[in-house]
């Protein structure tokens, strides 16, 4: 009898429609509320993508999972059904959101802090939210999951996986313990998500995900002289490609609406092959060595709310003198799509767009003396600070910067449609929470505007790392790299942005969106450790945006 390996994971939620990802241990035919499908096969493993039809709008649906007719999914009393609201809803939107969750026990030394020792990762904020929602009536539960990347971390493999790597290959050669292919992300995907807690909170709240470099390696695609360098190992090569189609079949598919399943020639090519790992593997090739053709950004409506999430790692152009963050298709796809009529318009992206203003000038600096302001030599140093400090966020594209602020700037200003009330940038990626408000210096705008950061989920900072962290808002610090950034060229940039609140916030944590008509309220929530396997929620902010 075949049986679940992963999910069921709830991934699209629509009016009448819903996308539930698996994994199965064989081939079979999986049925979940009135639809069915065949599993398809990847590298031995096997997986489906249903498409949930004709369901009842503004509605709640609890399901079951069903593989060859035989029922299991649910399995564990311990849990409510799992169940999901289609739109629209009467009740107020709620988005969670975060980044950064590495996979690990809840015992010590794995639950302890980093200070008390290296391998400490303290409590999952996501376990801890799950652990929240059981004590929840079912209308109070989140309606969507973002995760803004490193969902798994590649370089930071848990404890089985890397048992997993060490029987299959010798660990004293390159890449050491870093997952390599396909196989070693199937254990590090159901290492990372094989949790009862989390796989209750997947298979009952929509999830939306993006990636970042940890989901594939650390530093990825920071810059052309990286990129050169990695590609001149052979191991990186096999990695790559089993990165990008794990990425396809694990994240990216159950991204998309279902009208874009029905478009998507490689998943209908997927499901006729016999076992489709030499298809994605040639994918994951052109998705890698050209940035056209290959489009990992997507879009929600989620009732009046519109989300946009854009690819802000695997379509880079690199190349000094003309990077950019998103290639020119991808671009005229933002633009798109950030046109319209929306009561709340977010702009979801990995990379933070605002830093600390001292981080911020650090990074546009580097940009500039890496690409060649002050001479070749400094060029060499700048490209090993950059690697070093991991200089990379949307600062660190100067131009990409400007042109993303003056299309949020057209978008709240009414040039590209009603204005919104608010428009929220929302990232993740450096391991501490904060919220900006945000002003335009040409002139005044419409909307509310905010960068809302939240991370990590599960992975915080030593106390060294934090003093840092908190030293990037300091205005010491701006005061010093502003200059130095004037001297290697670089311009004010045409925003201002103020942090709001007490913060920045450090620890595990995620931020919470609530959505009701015009108005939207930010609320954030850190996981306190009660034992070694468990936490309670400490609000530590809550903002009304608009």
């Amino acid at each position: 009898m075949p049986d679940l390996v992963l999910g069921p994971m709830l991934r699209y939620v629509g009016e009448t429609e819903a996308v539930i990802w698996v994994e199965t241990d064989e081939a079979c035919e999986v049925e979940v509320l009135g639809s069915s499908d065949r599993t398809f096969r990847v590298c031995g493993h096997h997986y489906a993508l249903l498409r949930c039809r004709d369901l009842e709008p503004g509605a709640w649906h609890e399901y079951e999972v069903h593989l060859d007719g035989e029922r299991v999914w649910p399995t564990d009393d311990r849990f409510p059904p799992s169940s999901f609201h289609t739109y629209p809803k009467e009740t107020p939107l709620e988005i969670v959101f975060g980044s950064c969750r590495v996979a690990a026990p809840h015992r010590p030394p794995y639950s302890l802090t980093k200070d008390d020792d290296e391998r400490g990762r303290e409590i999952d904020a996501l376990q801890t939210l799950a652990m929240r929602m059981l004590e929840q009536p079912r209308e109070e539960w989140p309606d969507l999951l973002l995760m803004l990347g490193d969902q798994v971390y590649a370089d930071e493999a848990p404890p089985d996986t890397r048992a997993f790597i060490a029987e299959r290959r010798d660990v004293r050669k390159a890449p050491g313990e870093v997952v390599l292919d396909f196989d070693e992300y199937h254990e590090l995907y159901r290492e990372s998500w094989r949790g009862d807690e989390i796989r209750w909170l997947f298979s009952t709240v929509s999830t939306a995900m993006v990636f970042d470099d940890h989901d594939v390696h650390d530093d990825w695609n920071i810059s052309q002289a990286w990129l050169d360098e990695m590609r001149s190992h052979d191991w990186w090569n096999r990695h790559i490609l089993g990165a990008l189609s794990s990425y396809w079949v694990y994240q990216h598919l159950g991204n998309l609406a279902p009208e874009g399943h029905a478009d998507d020639e490689l998943l209908r090519r997927v499901n006729e092959a016999d076992d489709a790992d030499d298809l994605l593997e040639e994918f994951a090739y052109r998705a890698d060595r050209h940035t056209s053709g290959t489009r990992w950004s997507y879009c929600r409506d989620l009732g009046r709310t519109r989300l946009v999430v854009i690819d802000s790692r695997a379509g880079r152009v690199l190349e000094e003198g003309r990077r950019s963050m998103l290639d020119e298709d991808e671009w005229r796809w933002v633009e798109e799509h950030v046109t319209g009529d929306f009561d709340h318009l977010l702009v979801a992206t990995s990379l933070p767009w605002l830093l600390g203003p001292g981080m911020h000038y650090t990074e546009a600096w580097n940009e500039a003396v890496t690409g060649g302001a002050w001479g070749s030599r400094a060029a060499k140093v700048g490209e090993r600070a950059r690697r070093t400090g991991d200089l990379e966020h949307w600062a660190a594209f100067q131009e990409s910067f400007a042109r993303l602020a003056e299309l949020l700037r057209q978008v709240a200003a009414g040039e590209r449609g009603r204005a919104p009330a608010s428009v929220v940038v929302l990232s993740g990626d450096v391991h501490h929470a904060y919220l900006c408000e945000v002003a335009f210096r040409r002139g005044p705008v419409e909307s509310n505007v905010y960068q809302a950061v939240c991370s990590p989920y599960r992975n915080p900072l030593e106390e060294k790392e934090r003093r840092i962290i908190r030293l990037g808002w300091s205005r010491p610090l701006k005061s010093v790299t502003r200059t130095l950034a004037r001297a290697a060229g670089v311009s004010d940039p045409d925003v201002q942005w103020r942090l709001v609140g007490d913060g920045p916030w450090f620890d595990n944590q995620f931020a919470t969106l609530r959505i009701g008509g015009r108005e939207i309220v930010m609320k954030l929530d850190k996981a306190v450790p009660r034992d070694s396997d468990s936490a309670k929620l400490e609000k530590v902010l809550e903002r009304r945006l608009a």
